[in-house]
């Protein structure tokens, strides 16, 4: 009986079968923000060749040259006339301004793989250069970057939002695989739906961890990143785990008193919080209200301080 060959897919940190992967390619940066060099980066390990790289700003040069050493800074026209595969990593708004200039200036070539990062968009935006010969791709890593080295680390089981042409799924899926990532397959409709969820849960969180440590720190706690390390982690694992069965804490408990207590204090000490706060209560009561966590008994008193709260806010 023959053995079945390895699914390139059974481990994300494994590089993929030589039959699935893509010949190796030429890659280019438009854009050398966090992303941009990280990725390519993350390609040259697995045989890929970067060969230009674009970027203006002194921070965009110093990325380049940490994480793309001896690639050279060149035009994003000149990225294109190199790269088999140019990786188009500028902010959300700019792209199809872009990506348009890019086709009208006949600097797309046909069969040249155009990869864009945003969470936002599909490969609708990248239509003008289909138009063109450019065959479009959308792989957005749902990963928060730093701009340094350790970005091409995190990779390694980080979920793609993947948006591509029927005719390039197996290249998209390749590409991702070997940056270590996994591919999860986005809907060109829902592109904006995921990259909402995406900022709601991680974007968000950064406010909320920044608030509360400066909070700490008002209350006179000297190390509030080491205080909120093991909270943050268990409430974290709890929510993947268990959603809102996790919640906890005086709001999910009814304790009108408390929260009362923390609006009056924080209307004292730090008044930008308190319309998040009073926002991510009423959102927290609702949901342990419709599971079952919250008594309704006990809810009227808090939906109630929560109601005042707003007013006053107003």
């Amino acid at each position: 009986m023959t053995t079945p060959p390895p699914n390139p897919r059974s481990d994300p940190y494994e590089p993929t079968a030589p039959k699935d992967r893509p010949a190796r390619l030429t890659v280019g940066v438009v854009g050398a923000g966090r992303v941009g060099p990280a990725l390519a980066a993350s390609l040259q390990l697995a045989g890929h060749r970067p060969v230009a790289v674009s970027g203006v700003s002194d921070a965009s040069v110093r990325r380049a040259a940490t994480l793309l050493p001896d690639v050279p800074l060149v035009p994003p026209a000149e990225v294109l006339a190199q790269a088999d595969l140019v990786l188009l990593t500028v902010p959300d708004d700019v792209l199809p301004v872009l990506v348009e200039g890019f086709a009208e200036t006949a600097a797309v070539r046909p069969g040249q793989l155009l990869v864009h990062t945003s969470g936002r968009y599909g490969t609708k935006v990248l239509e003008p250069a289909l138009r063109a010969g450019g065959l479009p791709l959308a792989l957005h890593p749902a990963m928060t970057f730093t701009g340094t080295p350790v970005d091409v680390q995190r990779l390694a089981g980080c979920s793609f939002g993947v948006t591509a042409p029927e005719e390039l799924r197996l290249a998209a899926e390749a590409l991702v695989i070997e940056m270590g990532g996994e591919p999860e397959w986005i809907a060109e409709e829902n592109r904006a739906l995921y990259h909402a969820a995406l900022a709601l849960g991680a974007n968000h969180l950064v406010t909320l961890i920044a608030e509360s440590m400066e909070l700490l720190r008002e209350a006179g706690v000297g190390a509030p990143d080491r205080m909120l390390g093991p909270l943050l982690g268990a409430a974290l694992d709890n929510a993947l785990r268990s959603g809102d069965a996790a919640l906890t804490g005086p709001v999910a408990r009814g304790d009108a008193g408390t929260v009362a207590a923390h609006i009056t204090e924080l209307r004292k000490h730090a008044p930008q919080t308190v319309a998040g706060y009073l926002a991510m209560a009423r959102a927290t009561a609702d949901r342990a209200l419709a599971h079952g966590l919250l008594k309704p008994e006990l809810a009227e008193d808090l939906l109630g301080v929560l109601a005042t709260g707003a007013e006053e806010t107003r």
